[in-house]
């Protein structure tokens, strides 16, 4: 791929993701449009890839609708957690995310995050995506416990019904698999995906502004 001075956007307002992107050290802008994050899929992984997708999409429509000439680097990505090929995404309220954490306790589910760039330059579209894979163990979750960690309200944002980082470690016995990608964004495989796409080179001040 010819060189170019791409501007970075995160379609996402996650503080999550941007914390995690912000790693790389490149500036990035936040940019979201809203979506119905709905699909009709079945697989897990083809679900949170379509509403990768949809995200990222928006924002692209919107930034060809300015009639920008800067060429766009846009990331999107969505999180999901599966049992037995149920999908469990945002609980709606507190009585659903007890549902969701005691059908989780004492068991190994999959956390899987989608990825997808949408490439603009030029007015050509270019994309690339994947789907990152961990697999979580909860322990054994006691009614007290739970409560506990209901009553933090840290739960109803969030797939699952838990975040990785914070109150929720009290029953997470074993992650496999990326960390960063339980948080909402497989960091490591983003860079390696992107590599790839650049020809096994990623020389961020080459491609990117800074």
């Amino acid at each position: 791929m010819e060189n170019s001075k791409y501007k970075l956007i995160l379609a996402s307002t996650s503080p999550r993701r941007k914390e995690l992107l912000g790693h790389l050290k490149i500036p990035f802008e936040i940019m979201t449009k809203n979506v119905v994050e709905e699909s009709n899929a079945q697989n897990p992984k083809d679900f949170c890839m379509e509403i990768a997708f949809l995200k990222g999409e928006a924002v692209a429509t919107e930034l060809k609708e300015q009639g920008s000439l800067q060429d766009y680097f846009i990331i999107s990505a969505d999180t999901i957690v599966s049992l037995n090929d149920k999908i469990f995404g945002k609980p709606r309220d507190r009585a659903e995310a007890q549902m969701f954490l005691k059908e989780l306790a004492g068991k190994t589910h999959s956390v899987y995050t989608a990825v997808a760039v949408i490439v603009l330059k030029d007015d050509i579209k270019t994309t690339f995506s994947f789907v990152d894979e961990s697999l979580v163990t909860f322990d054994k979750i006691s009614d007290e416990l739970l409560k506990l960690y209901l009553d933090k309200c840290d739960s109803l944002d969030k797939a699952g019904a838990y975040g990785i980082q914070g109150p929720s470690l009290t029953f997470i016995s074993k992650v496999e698999g990326s960390y960063s990608n339980v948080v909402g964004f497989p960091l490591s495989r983003f860079v390696q995906e992107t590599a790839k796409f650049f020809n096994n080179e990623v020389l961020w001040s080459t491609y990117f502004q800074f």
